[in-house]
């Protein structure tokens, strides 16, 4: 009898098939707006008295719960913000459950609970509904949040993963697997002679300036699975075939040792603070201006272009070739979000 691994958490190919075979088709009315569980978004549409809502909620768990650039708490926040700016929508309110386990100390959980607050008060998204649970001592690594977000969509009509078209240019917001390399070093005991930090990040302020400027097909947050994960949804859901340029896709020094050294890809790390984009290439100067002008995203460049052809992500590489980004199979990383 087949049973769960931990890599039917980690956003590759057996993950995919554990929700298309067993958690999709456990339930029958899966949809009441445009969009739903099974397009598999980052969230679902929900019409309310003509206004448009996206919804999301997602589970968050990390080892350790205290990392460099953040913690749980700035995790779960910009996780939840990050998941609605991609799909267009303004945040304007979430929900909280926290997991506790027995012997925590009291100060812990209300740092990580301020560090949350700090990121989505002056968003002015309000916490409006929650849940506490304690749990023995032995049943948790310490803590498990979960949100749920609540967003107006912007513009007119959501932004769908799915919308990727021909003649896009593909931009990348910043340096990608920042995340997930500082989780592993750090988890590890691993000596970086650099100050690398998590890139966790809020995004709605940026992409609400990318969607004023016009010419937004498709977004995605690369966190499990990595770039990789998020530009193969894209390509896969659209229909389209997706080149990217290996020279321009920005990874930071520190990034790209540790990955090497431990013969892992960049494209596999997870990020926490960063969005791949496909866009109208008549727009993309503007939109690259729009991104530049934040921190979490001044280092934004376009790496690729969108043509017909099979749903695929090539990459035209250093050397002159060129080869398939795949989707990995299973955790080709040790779990870090």
């Amino acid at each position: 009898m087949p049973k769960i691994e931990s890599a039917h958490g980690a956003g590759g190919k057996i993950m995919q098939r554990l929700l298309e075979e067993v958690i999709i088709p456990s339930f029958g009315h899966r949809k009441i707006g445009t969009i739903g569980l099974d397009e598999m978004d980052d969230g679902a549409t929900l019409r309310v008295d003509k206004s448009d809502l996206i919804v999301c909620t997602d589970a968050h768990t990390v080892y350790p719960i205290f990392f460099p650039g953040g913690n749980l708490g700035t995790l779960s926040a910009c996780g939840t913000v990050n998941d609605l700016a991609v799909m267009g929508a303004r945040p304007v309110a979430m929900t909280n459950t926290v997991i506790v386990e027995e012997g925590m100390e009291i100060e812990t959980l209300r740092t990580i609970l301020q560090s949350l607050n700090s990121i989505i008060e002056p968003l002015g998204i309000a916490m409006i509904a929650g849940d506490t649970k304690v749990m023995p001592p032995g049943t948790l690594e310490g803590l498990v949040m979960s949100t749920t977000g609540i967003g107006e969509v912007y513009l007119d009509q959501p932004i769908s993963d799915s919308g990727a078209q021909s003649g896009d240019d593909v931009i990348i917001s910043g340096p990608i697997g920042d995340h997930g390399t500082v989780l592993l070093a750090h988890r590890e005991g691993l000596e970086f002679e650099t100050d690398l930090t998590s890139d966790v990040a809020p995004l709605w302020e940026p992409i609400r300036d990318c969607l004023k400027v016009g010419g937004v097909h498709a977004m995605k947050d690369p966190t499990r699975g990595g770039t990789a994960v998020a530009l193969n949804e894209i390509t896969s859901k659209s229909k389209v075939e997706m080149e990217l340029n290996e020279a321009k896709i920005p990874v930071r020094p520190a990034v790209q040792s540790l990955c090497d050294v431990l013969g892992l890809n960049p494209l596999h790390m997870s990020s926490e603070g960063r969005v791949v984009m496909t866009v109208a290439s008549s727009y993309t100067d503007s939109i690259l201006s729009a991104l530049q002008k934040y921190p979490a995203t001044r280092n934004a460049q376009a790496v690729g272009t969108v043509r017909k052809g099979t749903p695929r992500v090539l990459m035209k590489t250093t050397i002159g070739g060129r080869k398939v980004i795949q989707v990995p199979y299973g955790e080709p990383v040790p779990r870090v979000c």
